[in-house]
């Protein structure tokens, strides 16, 4: 039984041993961590700790020898913020599986790179899709998993075509991501939207809108087809089409190639220039020929298109001044058409005041007259019953004065 004096010893000699021997990275889906037990072998074994992803990337730390202590990294560190999750960028495809697969052994193989949202086996055709979360746990996991023996069959493990992705043009250059994204979110769930860059981060007219679904896809594809979206004030309506996807990383590797008769015979040869004035030569040159006329044709097709357009700029330019002028003459039409109403309306109210004052003329008049009358009735009430003063009256009081008079005169 060894002290844990020379087990301490045997770790360091071993670390020093690995630190100044070069070794050669092993293939497959072997982990670091069977590395650092294989180096360690006479060192007492560290705790075991569920696997995950980041320990493929910590495995050199680890190996440094600074003692039997493992890092790992939670599987949220993989997660960039505000990274929407279990899109269609995190959907693998992996072929050539064996027809009698279960699908719980088919989870267990990518249960260790997170949360699994999606599971399809096609055991007929002997492949299945599977979604994991964010896109660099499906770049992990496929980078390990591709090309695992299972049953005896290399497992492929590819990235899925993307069936509701579009390609947007005549994108002005200050559309950006966001725009681009509230743009097309009308139609449907946007899983991604980006304005395609050169390699000095300008922007090249071009973008990738990446849906949810293929019927919010095809919707934006009619709509716009049909119609004119605008992404800005500029009359400069954006172009959509289908996306063409490309598989860049992997190519065509030797190991999935069929060998039929084709292939056999045109690998015959090596890879060779072909001599002057023989038989290759001569149609090699058809070719270059061929491919130059195109380019030209290209060329010319583009530049073409190039002055097309400048004069389209130009003329929309001189009709945008245009348009303002009609826009402002218009407005000071509308705003004069407002003056004039507005003169008319104060000229009615002013009528209209008009008429209620000499209503109320009229009404005080009126009023007046019936307090006249009422005074009038009131004091002819409050007069002495027996005092009468009528015409009859004073004829009673003139006629006793005038009788001797009337005897004299005859």
């Amino acid at each position: 039984m060894n002290s844990p004096g020379m087990a301490n010893r045997n770790m360091q000699q071993a670390s020093m041993q690995h630190i100044n021997s070069p070794q050669t990275p092993k293939q497959g889906t072997e982990s670091p961590r069977s590395e650092q037990t294989a180096t360690n072998k006479d060192s007492p074994a560290p705790p075991s700790q569920p696997s995950t992803p980041a320990e493929g990337a910590e495995g050199p730390g680890e190996e440094s020898g600074e003692g039997p202590a493992e890092m790992t990294l939670d599987i949220t560190s993989f997660r960039k913020p505000g990274e929407k999750t279990f899109t269609q960028r995190s959907r693998l495809f992996v072929g050539n599986l064996p027809m009698d697969i279960p699908e719980e052994e088919f989870k267990n193989m990518f249960a260790k790179y997170g949360n699994i949202n999606e599971v399809y086996i096609n055991r007929d055709r002997g492949f299945g899709f599977i979604r994991l979360e964010t896109r660099v746990l499906a770049e992990i996991a496929k980078a390990e998993l591709d090309g695992t023996i299972v049953n005896n069959r290399p497992m492929s493990v590819r990235f899925a075509t993307h069936g509701a992705a579009l390609t947007v043009r005549n994108l002005l250059p200050v559309v950006t991501n966001e725009l681009l994204e509230q743009a097309f979110s009308e139609f449907g769930p946007v899983e991604r939207a980006v304005v395609v860059t050169d390699d000095r981060g300008r922007p090249t007219g071009k973008g990738i809108v990446e849906f949810a679904n293929k019927i919010a896809a095809r919707k934006a594809l009619e709509r716009c087809t049909e119609g004119a979206l605008l992404l800005t004030s500029t009359p400069c309506p954006v172009i959509v089409e289908p996306a063409e996807h490309f598989e860049s990383e992997d190519g065509v590797p030797e190991k999935s190639m069929r060998k039929h008769l084709g292939y056999l015979k045109e690998r015959e040869q090596p890879p060779h220039f072909a001599q002057p004035g023989t038989f290759e030569f001569e149609y090699s040159s058809r070719w270059k020929a061929l491919d130059d006329m195109e380019k030209q044709q290209r060329d010319q097709v583009d530049k073409n298109i190039r002055e097309a357009k400048e004069k389209l700029e130009a003329e929309l330019e001189s009709a945008k001044h245009e348009h303002q002028l009609m826009l402002m003459r218009q407005d000071l039409m509308r705003r004069q058409e407002e003056l004039r109403r507005l003169e008319e309306l104060r000229n009615q109210e002013l009528q209209r005041r008009k008429q209620i004052e000499m209503r109320h003329e009229e009404e005080r008049r009126r009023r007046e007259e019936e307090m006249m009358r009422y005074r009038e009735q009131e004091d002819l009430r409050r007069q002495p019953e027996g005092f009468k003063p009528n015409v009859m009256d004073n004829t009673a009081i003139t006629r006793p004065l005038l009788g001797p008079v009337l005897t004299r005169v005859k």
